[in-house]
């Protein structure tokens, strides 16, 4: 069977890989979130500076991240960098990855409750949430805030409730989060401009992180995490009301709420 785009990194990804092999001229790593690929490190992408012997700066058997150079499907290359990954990167990228494994850990219980296999379980719907909340590991997370959040957002069958139930049995979120809905609509030819610009007052505070998804015309949802509640819901209502009021002041309508209508 051919492998699909998704069996591939991309350019400019970040990879977590083993060092398999080092040699004078490069290093071969094994791609953990890969399996059956293997990327290479030449010497030049080493280090920004000199590298007077290679082993000084990777050794056979680490975990390193690496950035995806070139990728030759046909001839099975993947060509790495290691110089070009910086300490920020490196950090978000293991916390991406340790979160990952234990998302599949979590799934593979939820599997177990249903009496379907993993692969099943990513098909009928793991797949769709990874798509939804940038990755499995955040759906699971957002699941513990409020057990209807999934729901809210238009998931269902018989999977919901065993994965809000292991989501709150393995996770303790490090945040709260909540979520409110706005409408905006401007009659105005360059109504567009004034939904947007409006759309531009919702920011992140030194308290909340706030987040702005389109729904379906006019309505958005906005979604703000914070360490309690009361920030949550304080930083919503700030936020809400300006943007009433900066599109009322060029013409056009908004209004503002905390739970789906």
């Amino acid at each position: 069977m051919e492998d699909s785009e998704y069996d591939w990194p991309s350019d400019g990804e970040l990879i977590i890989g083993y060092v398999k092999t080092v040699k004078d001229f490069g290093a071969f790593l094994e791609l953990e979130e890969y399996e059956g690929k293997e990327g290479f490190i030449h010497i030049s992408e080493i280090s920004s500076g000199w590298v007077k012997r290679i082993k000084d700066h990777i050794r056979e058997g680490e975990k390193r991240v690496c950035k995806v150079l070139d990728v030759d499907k046909e001839k099975g290359h993947i060509d790495l960098s290691l110089k070009q990954v910086n300490e920020h990167q490196k950090r978000e990228k293991i916390q991406a990855w340790k979160n990952q494994q234990k998302a599949d850990k979590l799934l593979s219980i939820v599997a177990d409750e249903l009496d379907r296999s993993v692969d099943r379980c990513y098909d009928e719907f793991a797949i769709e949430l990874s798509e939804k909340y940038g990755s499995l590991y955040q759906a699971f997370e957002e699941a513990t805030f409020d057990k209807d959040f999934l729901r809210e957002d238009g998931f269902e069958g018989e999977w919901l409730e065993p994965f809000v139930e292991v989501a709150r049995d393995n996770i303790s979120p490090p945040y709260v989060s909540i979520s409110g809905y706005l409408k905006l609509s401007s009659n105005n030819p360059d109504g567009i401009e004034d939904v947007k610009d409006t759309l531009s007052v919702f920011e992140d505070t030194e308290e909340s992180k706030v987040d702005v998804s389109y729904i379906a015309a006019p309505k958005y949802r906005v979604n703000v995490q914070a360490a309690d509640y009361k920030t949550a819901e304080d930083t919503f209502k700030e936020q809400a009301k300006k943007a009433v009021e900066r599109i009322e002041e060029r013409g056009g309508q908004g209004e503002f709420y905390r739970k789906e209508e």
